[in-house]
């Protein structure tokens, strides 16, 4: 039968057990993901430490003795008072690798395929994880982090794109929450690594052999199905929809796809960057987005990279920044698919909490006379921006899937995502203002969040309205009937 790719999941399966196979391998993937993200947050640990003058040398010597029951890169190369910095840069390196990979994947899995971009950057990934846990100084590891980053990010995304190519459009939702919510899972599992292994060589180690696993696993992928017809590869796509028809059960089908009406031709320029500016139906939602997108990175880095500094049990607080974020994705899901609440009211509401949840925390400390964060005050935080961040992350995705015609979607997707890598950028030097004040950290975190919740009113309503595939559509007297008829 002659027949649409849309047509050709209907007939093989949209989320039969073959898709819920291969999706299962990248969602575990943000485990990993999640373990190289938020590594310096036990890696880069200051441990309670005592300065001891040695009078007997000339000068006035110091000796530094480090009280904590764990290593880091702090107590090995003494990256304290005048070198504490360092632990920062470290971090910002990292998402600047991430900005870059974000940027520089995307276009090259749209051109080489989403398979083996995809597994050539988790191969380098694993290749500098272990440089950074053998660096021999502090040089060499910073520059491993920023390598990392670059791979990390680029990998990340391209493995998100897929869990959606492999799937019916109706599961993109599902599955884009279920990705950000096992990357909350793995913060979790990367603390319980630290509470085993406290010597940080042999954690940076451990958390990267992750990667290995996945790395060797991710040989039994096929090809996007979705990119392969994008291409014109009809007959490749093909091959794939009944690999995975097989997959669930279903017999093979006399399956001939139809050319791809979104192909381009040779002499046709893909839409980029330029066409989100040039139409000014797109040009203030690309602006609110990228704004919203870095406040999300911005708080929820600064939030989870300032766990390590908190009072209390350091692997404690670390599992409760990732676990508290669980309950946020069901609750994401109920929303937004309400017709009193909607996409847009449940993002302007989550991150309006988000923001006076960081300020209410000026308050506390007024009135305990003192910054006690492991008391009700992180709890509080974590409570609410713990549920709120991971909540916007899985809206952002089904955001960005009907705000963007399909044509610019991609082009969309890559500005917004480097808006929030300058978050991540920013964000670890954030914690580092408390000693103008303990509360002012929460109070920047706070009114970053009020003010994105605050912008998101400009945004379109998305619940319900049909998917638009070019700018044309967009603009059209019929998408709008259809519009309003898919509202009612």
């Amino acid at each position: 039968m002659a027949a649409g790719l849309e047509e050709a999941f209907s007939a093989a399966g949209e989320f039969g057990c073959a898709q819920r196979r291969l999706t299962a391998l990248l969602v575990l993937l943000q485990v990993y993901v999640a373990c190289q993200s938020v590594l310096i947050v036990l890696v880069g640990a200051v441990p309670q430490y005592h300065v001891e003058r040695v009078a007997a040398v000339a000068g006035g010597a110091q000796h530094i003795r480090f009280m904590g029951n764990f290593t880091s890169i702090v107590t090995e190369w003494y990256l304290i008072e005048q070198e504490a910095y360092k632990v920062s840069l470290a971090s910002s390196l990292f998402f600047a690798g991430l900005l870059i990979g974000n940027i520089t994947f995307g276009p090259l899995s749209d051109k080489l395929g989403r398979k083996p971009v995809y597994i050539s950057g988790l191969f380098f990934d694993v290749i500098f994880g272990y440089v950074t846990a053998l660096a021999p100084n502090y040089g060499i590891f910073a520059v491993s982090r920023f390598v990392v980053g670059i791979v990390n990010g680029g990998m990340a995304l391209v493995s998100f794109v897929l869990t959606q190519e492999y799937v019916g459009k109706s599961f993109w939702s599902f599955t884009g929450s279920l990705t950000n919510l096992m990357f909350a899972v793995g913060i979790a599992v990367y603390a319980l690594l630290g509470y085993c292994v406290r010597e940080w060589r042999y954690l940076a180690l451990v958390s990267n052999t992750l990667g290995v696993i996945f790395l060797l696993l991710s040989f039994t992928l096929p090809e996007s199905p979705r990119w392969l017809y994008s291409q014109g590869k009809t007959a490749e796509a093909e091959d794939v929809m009944q690999y995975i028809a097989l997959g669930n059960g279903k017999e093979r089908f006399n399956l001939k796809l139809k050319p791809s009406s979104g192909t381009l031709r040779k002499d046709e320029s893909p839409p980029g960057i330029l066409h989100l500016i040039k139409h000014p139906v797109l040009r203030w939602r690309t602006v609110i987005l990228m704004y919203i997108w870095y406040v999300c990175s911005f708080v929820y880095y600064g939030l989870t990279l300032n766990a390590g500094e908190l009072g209390g049990n350091i692997y404690l607080n670390v599992a409760l920044y990732g676990l508290v974020e669980v309950p946020a994705f069901p609750l994401c899901m109920f929303f937004i698919e309400k017709s009193w609440s909607g996409r847009r009211k449940t993002m302007m509401w989550f991150l309006i909490l988000a923001g006076f949840a960081c300020v209410f925390t000026m308050f506390l400390q007024k009135n305990s006379g003192k910054f006690a964060p492991q008391s009700h005050v992180v709890s509080f935080v974590w409570k609410n921006d713990g549920h709120v961040n991971g909540s916007c992350v899985a809206m952002f995705c089904i955001l960005n899937q009907h705000i963007f015609p399909l044509c610019n979607r991609n082009a969309g997707l890559g500005v917004c995502s480097m808006s929030c890598r300058f978050g991540g950028i920013l964000a670890p030097f954030v914690p580092t203002m408390k000693s103008l004040s303990p509360s002012v950290p929460f109070v920047v975190f706070g009114i970053s969040g009020l003010s994105a919740g605050f912008l998101t009113l400009l945004l379109p309503e998305t619940l319900n309205k049909p998917i638009t595939e070019s700018i044309e559509e967009l603009l059209s007297p019929k998408y709008r009937v259809l519009k309003n008829e898919k509202a009612e």
